[in-house]
């Protein structure tokens, strides 16, 4: 059984003392955070794997992994979909390892231009380029004796991708501009939302490096995968944005739920997360309903356009009934979202098939030849 400890829901620093208002160290000119220091309602109970909230059998499978790999310095290659977490697991990783009391520095590929990454990776020496006005250290320097995270790892052009793979294999480095080696000591995790192996094939990554940062490698499941770690999710997220914009902790009706776990999740666990904050934003009063969850701006656009032509000589009531099928068909079954599609309650799309079910019982086919069959209950 996982042990269980504080954190703060700013910053996800764990606070030792469980159910007591403490002090929690902050980086040097950082903020004591309202939940590490004051409001003990504001700290979130979770597992001691730095945050990471789920018990579905794909995460736990994750979390044993985590936990055979953090103690040694192998290097750990985690892939999976945008939002899924890996940085998540990357810090996670750390905090459980031996170099935990040191830095964990995280580079992030996309977010520097080609030009730069060179010096962002190496440091550089003054007037090594324009603009060089003083001598920088690069990620690897600042990483030493700690954890140098790269995430999507797969935009790194290939001159550089040669490059990290000579100091991965000497342990040592070179300033742009400079001639003195630097030795260094870090533990190497990298992420890409991309497959590696498919870019290996494709030529986009060196197969080498690959087999260097990739001694472990993670798979992590998209949220569509573990369904039923949703509801922890959205009570982790309700407590986490109710503190930050100080709202009462609302309570999610049974049919925002049911769409919540129902929906597909393209931006896996970060949209999740959006969406409950925009939801604490807008609910009024101390309930969240399905009126404020923003999730058909992502729908898939298959609804918009699955009914075909109806055949000629059906009834009217006929006609609604097929159509009330192909939408449930076009969102795999969830009532809460049809009835949206729709436009009429739960309740009403409820009543309606119960009275399709009582009437004949069988599996009714539609246009495309799809068949349901309707059950009674939600």
């Amino acid at each position: 059984m996982m042990s269980t400890v504080a954190i703060c829901v700013y910053c996800s620093q764990k606070i030792q003392e469980k159910g007591k208002s403490v002090n929690v160290p902050h980086p040097p000119g950082g903020v004591a955070h309202l939940a590490c220091a004051q409001s003990p309602a504001h700290v979130v109970t979770t597992n001691a794997h730095g945050g990471i909230i789920g018990q579905s059998q794909q995460l736990r499978e994750v979390l044993a992994k985590i936990g055979k790999v953090a103690g040694g310095d192998a290097n750990v290659c985690i892939m999976g979909e945008s939002g899924t977490g890996k940085e998540l697991i990357a810090r996670a990783i750390h905090q459980s390892s031996p170099r935990r009391a040191r830095p964990l520095v995280t580079l992030d590929c996309t977010a520097i231009p080609e030009g730069l990454m060179e010096s962002q990776l190496f440091g550089h020496c003054r007037g090594s380029f324009t603009g060089a006005v003083e001598h920088r250290n690069g990620v690897f320097a600042l990483a030493h004796t700690g954890t140098l995270f790269i995430d999507e790892i797969s935009e790194l052009a290939l001159p550089l991708q040669a490059k990290l793979l000579r100091v991965i294999q000497a342990h040592e480095f070179v300033k742009v501009g400079g001639s003195k080696l630097i030795r260094t000591d870090i533990r190497l995790i990298t992420a890409s939302n991309k497959d590696l192996r498919e870019a290996v094939a494709d030529g986009t990554f060196r197969a080498d490096l690959y087999y260097r940062i990739a001694v472990v490698m993670i798979q992590l499941p998209a949220l569509r995968e573990r369904r039923d770690d949703i509801p922890s999710l959205v009570e982790h997220f309700l407590h986490k944005f109710s503190a930050v914009h100080r709202r009462p902790v609302p309570m999610v009706t049974r049919e925002a739920l049911e769409l919540l776990t129902s929906y597909r999740w393209p931006g896996n666990v970060r949209q999740l997360e959006n969406c409950i904050e925009q939801a604490v934003v807008l609910a009024d009063g101390e309930t969240i309903d399905i009126d404020v969850l923003s999730v058909d701006e992502h729908e898939p656009k298959k609804a918009a356009s699955v009914t075909p032509s109806a055949p000629a000589g059906l009834t009217l009531r006929e006609m609604e009934q097929e159509h009330i099928l192909q939408t449930l068909s076009a969102v795999d079954g969830s009532r809460t979202r049809a009835a949206r599609l729709l436009g009429i309650s739960l309740r009403c799309l409820q009543y309606k098939l119960k009275s399709y079910a009582e009437e004949g019982g069988e599996p009714i086919e539609a246009f495309g030849g799809a068949r349901t069959n309707y059950t009674l209950g939600v």
